[in-house]
């Protein structure tokens, strides 16, 4: 994971399409967040997003 990458409950800061991508790097689903909002929760403590 790179500075880049955001976790649950940060604070998106860009509106877009978000890739959920596993601690293997794997992604295992997409979310579409607006710039302000807060992160969702991933099913793994050990997920992070990064813009897709």
């Amino acid at each position: 994971m790179n500075s880049n990458n955001l976790v649950p409950g940060s604070i998106c800061p860009k509106s877009g399409e978000y890739n959920v991508v596993a601690r293997n790097g794997r992604i295992v689903g997409t979310v579409n967040v607006s710039k302000g909002d807060r992160m969702p929760p991933t099913q793994s403590k050990d997920d992070h997003f990064e813009l897709a």
